[in-house]
């Protein structure tokens, strides 16, 4: 109890010196579409997350890219969304975002059963780390409100690492079915694999069918971006990841 309460005072008392400023806080609001329907409530737990965001976290360009207040607000703000009724401690274990000015390259090695070194050089757009930073292009932050959401989908990638690798299967809070979280998700990624093969069409981005910790990270940014999409194809993956993420974007959206 002790600990709680001088964690809270720290906390409190971080918020109440930050130099955020109000008028940047707003524009940083409006420019991301999603965020609109927060209610005053919400805006006010975000703006404080964010706050505790920009304390624990080193962001950085790279590249050539100098970032300014404004840049580091819209990735803190959408990284964020993703604890808004969580902890920032969900974001434990790592203290750097790392930002390009556009698609990298980072240099993957890997050895294949025969002992064979690989070493593939794909650009990306963005990366989480085990343990490490958070890498993002720039070119690709901007907001979309097309369920594509590359802060969104990394950062999802890192709460779903608070167990391990990436594999589509975070910690679930109690009281949350581990029998559920499965049947749901494991039937709609295959399902889903069925239909990327079949060259069907759906609003949410193809990519999901790389492999289930990619399928986790896709329906978390379609969840906040375009939740209805998420209802429409998949209702059970829906209800899981509201519990999740202990948030309802729908019924905001409807507000």
């Amino acid at each position: 109890m002790m600990l709680e309460a001088l964690k809270r005072w720290w906390r409190a008392r971080i918020i109440a010196r930050a130099p955020l400023d109000s008028a940047l806080w707003r524009q940083t609001l409006e420019r991301l579409p999603f965020l609109r329907a927060l209610s005053d409530a919400e805006r006010e737990r975000l703006r404080q997350s964010v706050i505790l965001f920009l304390h624990r976290k080193s962001i950085r360009g790279a590249g050539g890219l100098e970032l300014d207040a404004g840049m580091r607000l819209l990735i803190a703000a959408q990284a964020c969304i993703l604890i808004l009724n969580l902890d920032i401690d969900y974001y434990r274990g790592w203290v750097e975002v790392i930002v390009y000015p556009d698609e990298f390259i980072p240099r993957f090695e890997y050895t294949d059963e025969a002992g064979v070194v690989h070493s593939e050089r794909e650009p990306h757009v963005g990366e989480a780390w085990l343990q490490g930073p958070v890498i993002l292009s720039w070119a690709d932050v901007a907001p979309s409100a097309d369920g594509i959401n590359v802060v969104v989908h990394e950062f999802a990638h890192k709460l779903d690492m608070l167990n391990g690798d990436a594999n589509g299967f975070p910690p679930l809070h109690r009281g949350m079915s581990r029998e559920a979280w499965s049947h749901a998700f494991g039937s709609a990624y295959a399902d889903f694999c069925r239909r990327v093969e079949a060259g069907r069409e759906d609003a949410v981005d193809p990519y999901a069918a790389e492999s289930p910790g990619e399928f986790f990270a896709v329906l978390s940014e379609a969840f906040f971006e375009t939740p209805h999409a998420v209802i429409d194809l998949y209702p059970q993956v829906y209800e899981q990841l509201r519990l999740f993420y202990r948030q309802d974007p729908a019924a905001r959206g409807a507000m």
